[in-house]
């Protein structure tokens, strides 16, 4: 029978800045899949990487007065050391710098060019440095980014496009015909209203060297340099030796891991540049949410970023990689909280798994000198636990397989804390005192063969630790190796530890914190941290303000500015525009007979209900605007400080529909 294969790959990660704890959970994750598919049986390959050409890599370089080159080597050095700091097992580790992906690229490129879906033309669209793409009027928000809520800068140009439109019709289908063609399924409405919004035309796919050269140069015009993202998104083939490598052959199409924030190009551009070439499409795209430090996104100008670094310093890699698995559900945002993180490794490692092991040992060397016992007839309350190991094991498998990852460990910790009250309830203490050693060594045989099980579950997520539980209970595995056993084995099978291996005499793998001291650390740390990033954004608002101050603009005319409908209005509805995680829909009084339809990215600086009754002053007499599938008919004023918005408003009370100006 023919070795199932599974290729799983992680976002390729933008070298601007070092990684950060959104890096580490996506490698984590696909690190953890990777190992629950080798304990499967099946014949495994994980990628993962550094996306090094762009807009971005030339600016940030340049502010350090480095080649792009160098700076990409530093940073990308940042990624591939701290990986295995985290018990990470990536196969392959791609660099877009590398010559043969940009011989690969370049091959690609040029076939999609014979194909007919490049073409050669001129555009002008609204550029976001930040996102390094084009905008069009319709897909800006109240003339802003959507991503980053800053103006693009206008640029017209002549460049090369990829045909992406034609393949709409053909993806929408492919996405209805594959219900888990993206997962989990909010994403996948996600996906379909980007597609279904009429917003996604064709791609410009270059970038002329007059104004970028740290790029891939296009096959068929020496002229210009390939866009970053049809240049990334292409390691994940390019990393297999597309078209004629082996790996490929082998292992092509895999599934991809993703964050939420680039589900456009990885469900819009990847597929179509695939069908393109006339290649196939990868198998699942997994979506995961944002990691938020007290319900904001993380960000070092704010200092609230978690370092996986210093987290592997204070916790360990083991119970770091528990907490991120068990504490996002995924798919939905979570909150990274230091609490949370101590009592998980407190409770469930230190209370429930690590004194499990700890107590069934320590009993195992007093009352059968550290070596399995051979058990005897079983009771009622022992096939209770033999069949809630298969079931715990069963639905832990089902479940991490479907990338829902929180709930395969509480399926896992109904077992671990069932195995705790087993326990308790039948007192080995009280049974060799007793004397009924043929009861005694049962429970314990039990007792083994359950945590056994555990260890061998949680090798995916906790490879360290898993490994020394495995060694504890006699199984020959040495660090860094798997396991010579498969899950789907020991769903099948209880007995799978023979009477008479010798175990550990003790466990302390998961010793408590001291939740005050640690806490009183992390603060310290914490403070520290948002201080200097205060200092820091301190500094640049001086420079800010140095260049605004030098800053010209054009005048306008008299009868211009009279050109502007502007009125005061009262807002009676308003809640989140679906979809959008920025954008609020504001359902304005003009006094026009009916309430008046604004959508603005307002959702980051004020929540619904305390827009609800406020006065806003609006300008009417703009041109309606389509944004993700909804009509905005005008834009409200706001202020714009340190990156905050405030509405602007009359300062005292006015008649809904009264004219400024």
């Amino acid at each position: 029978m023919e070795t199932k294969t599974f290729y799983i790959t992680t976002p390729i990660y933008y070298v601007n800045a070092n990684p950060h704890l959104g890096h580490a959970y996506s490698t984590v994750v696909c690190d953890a899949l990777a190992r629950f598919h080798k304990l499967r049986g099946e014949d495994v390959r994980f990628l993962t990487g550094t996306d090094e050409h762009g807009d971005k890599i030339a600016k940030s370089a340049a502010k350090q007065g480095r080649s792009p080159q160098e700076f990409v080597d530093e940073i990308s050095s940042h990624f591939r050391n701290l990986w295995p700091k985290l018990d990470i097992q990536n196969d392959y580790f791609m660099r877009t710098t590398n010559p043969e992906h940009v011989r690969l690229v370049q091959k690609f490129l040029q076939k999609v060019y014979d194909n007919g879906d490049i073409y050669f033309g001129e555009f002008g669209g609204h550029y976001c440095t930040g996102c390094e793409r084009f905008y069009t009027e319709k897909e800006l928000v109240n003339g802003l980014c959507p991503q980053h809520l800053t103006k693009p800068e206008y640029i017209k140009e002549k460049n090369y496009f990829f045909r992406m439109s034609r393949y709409m019709p053909w993806l929408r289908q492919y996405v209805l015909d594959h219900p888990d063609f993206v997962r989990p399924d909010r994403y996948r409405s996600e996906l379909l209203g980007l597609i279904d919004s009429g917003g996604l035309e064709d791609l410009c796919i270059s970038r002329p060297k007059s104004r970028l050269s740290w790029g891939i140069e296009l096959p068929f015009d020496r002229d210009y340099v390939t866009y970053v993202w049809f240049d990334a998104l292409l390691n994940y083939i390019t990393a297999l030796g597309w078209p004629d490598g082996p790996d490929y052959k082998k292992y092509w199409p895999g599934e991809h891991l993703v964050a939420k924030d680039i589900l456009k190009p990885h469900g819009v551009f990847w597929p179509c540049m695939l069908h393109s070439a006339g290649l196939p499409v990868y198998q699942h795209l997994n979506v995961h949410g944002y990691w938020l430090m007290r319900d904001t996104k993380m960000s070092k100008s704010l200092g609230n970023v978690v370092h996986p670094e210093r987290m592997i310093e204070l916790f360990g890699s083991d119970a770091f990689r528990y907490f991120m698995l068990a504490e996002m559900h995924f798919g939905s945002d979570a909150n990274f909280n230091y609490d949370a993180l101590i009592t998980r490794i407190n409770s469930d490692l230190a209370n429930d798994l690590g004194n499990l092991f700890s107590r069934v040992l320590t009993m195992t060397a007093k009352y059968e000198d550290s070596v399995v016992p051979q058990p005897r007839d079983k009771t009622e309350e022992d096939r209770a636990i033999t069949d809630l190991c298969s079931t715990a094991l069963r639905n832990f498998s089902d479940l991490f397989g479907n990338v829902h990852f929180a709930r395969a460990i509480d399926a896992l910790w109904e077992l671990v804390r069932a195995l705790n009250k087993y326990v308790d309830t039948q007192a080995p203490w009280a049974l060799a005192k007793e004397g009924k050693t043929e009861r005694l060594k049962t429970v314990l045989y039990v007792l083994l063969a359950s945590m056994r099980k555990v260890a061998l579950a949680l090798w995916p997520v906790m490879p360290h630790a898993a490994t020394l539980m495995l060694q504890q209970l006699g199984e020959e595995i040495k660090e860094g190796e798997k396991p010579n056993l498969t899950i789907d084995d020991e769903i099948a099978c209880f007995g799978g530890l023979y009477p008479g291996t010798k175990v550990a005499p003790s466990s302390n793998i998961f010793p408590r914190i001291d939740t005050k001291a640690m806490l009183e650390l992390l603060e310290k740390e914490s403070k520290a941290e948002m201080e200097k990033a205060a200092a820091a954004k301190k500094v640049a608002e001086g420079a800010a303000d140095a260049k605004k101050d030098e800053a010209v603009l054009p005048n306008v005319t008299f009868d211009q500015f009279k050109a502007c409908d502007l009125r005061v209005g009262t807002v009676k509805v308003c809640e989140k525009l679906p979809k959008s995680d920025r954008i609020l829909r504001l359902m304005i009084d003009f006094a026009e007979g009916q309430p008046r339809q604004i959508l603005s990215g307002l959702a980051e600086f004020y929540k619904p209900e305390e827009l609800v009754g406020r006065q806003v002053i609006a300008v009417l007499n703009l041109e309606p605007r389509k944004i993700r599938g909804a009509m905005s008919n005008g834009m409200v004023l706001t202020a714009e400080k340190d990156g905050k918005l405030t509405l602007i408003a009359p300062s005292v009370p006015m008649p809904d529909g009264s004219r400024i100006g």
